[in-house]
């Protein structure tokens, strides 16, 4: 982890996520929806809404996953940090969160639910701290983690991509 990156790290108490990166939960509302209020993707009910810091540094990678709430990533600092998403209809696209907005960076993106997306920082040397905010609230239930065999044989197109951004 890029030293400052690590301090960072520290001083937010993020901890190992799942996908890859580093993660603090910031914020659950503590009002829920209820199941018969949610789309049948949802097994039960959620927390309005969710909120996390998350830090990607160096060669850190957010591996591709997917969930089933709209998720919005908000920069805070460091370098540009890449999406790579692939959506329902198979379309791969990218967004490049940031600040340098001149350069097509966004401060914000939003992630439909059910897409397949990934993240890694630009510049290798150094790190990106982002805020991602999920509604309906996020719940691991609704987290899925791709496979590698999966996602290449239903895009195999983009393998190579796969291949960077999934565990063998």
């Amino acid at each position: 982890m890029i030293a400052k990156a690590k301090i960072i790290a520290e001083k937010l108490g993020l901890q190992p996520h799942p996908e890859g990166g580093y993660f603090k939960e910031i914020y659950r509302a503590v009002e829920k929806i209820g199941k018969p209020e949610l789309p049948e993707r949802f097994s039960g009910g959620r927390n309005f809404s969710t909120s996390i810091y998350f830090m990607l540094s160096g060669n850190d990678k957010s591996h591709f996953h997917r969930i089933n709430s709209d998720e919005i990533w908000h920069f805070y600092s460091g370098t540009t940090l890449v999406l790579h998403l692939i959506d329902a209809a198979g379309n791969y696209s990218t967004v490049k969160i940031g600040n340098d907005i001149l350069a097509g960076e966004t401060p914000q993106a939003v992630i439909p639910h059910g897409n397949w997306f990934a993240a890694e920082v630009e510049d290798k040397n150094s790190y990106a701290l982002v805020g991602c905010t999920v509604s309906p609230g996020f719940d691991f239930v609704d987290f899925e983690l791709a496979t590698q065999k999966e996602l290449c044989e239903k895009y195999p197109e983009y393998s190579e991509l796969i291949k960077v951004f999934t565990k063998a």
